[in-house]
Order: C-alpha cells, then structure tokens, then sequence
C-alpha cells in the first residue's frame, strides 16, 4: 500500500483559518463585554474643588 503524503498547502491554509477566527471570536467578545457592562451611575463630585474625591472628565449622569 502506498501511503499518500499529507497536502501541506492545505493543513497550513486550516491552521491560519483557525488562527484569524478565534482572533476575531475574541475581538467581538471584547466589543461585546465593553458595550454591555457600562456601570450604573454613582455619586461623584460634579465641580472642581468639591472635597477631595476624583469627578468624573465627562459626567454621563
């Protein structure tokens, strides 16, 4: 029996195909997590001077 050699071309081709789509899998996960765990609104310091708390750049409250 003649043993066929593997097509090389081929296998390298799957394994980069592999490769591309968990980096885009993980990417839209990524996108997916920031987009969806945006936090509540909590109590800051709205001007500059109020105690010595951090305040929020950009308040979205």
């Amino acid at each position: 029996m003649a043993r066929s050699r593997p097509n090389w071309r081929l296998i390298s081709l799957v394994i980069a195909g592999v490769v591309v789509a968990v980096i885009v899998v993980a990417n839209a996960h990524l996108v997916w997590v920031a987009l969806e765990s945006q936090p509540d609104c909590v109590p800051h310091a709205r001007g500059a001077g109020e105690g010595q708390d951090y305040r929020a750049a950009r308040s979205a409250c």
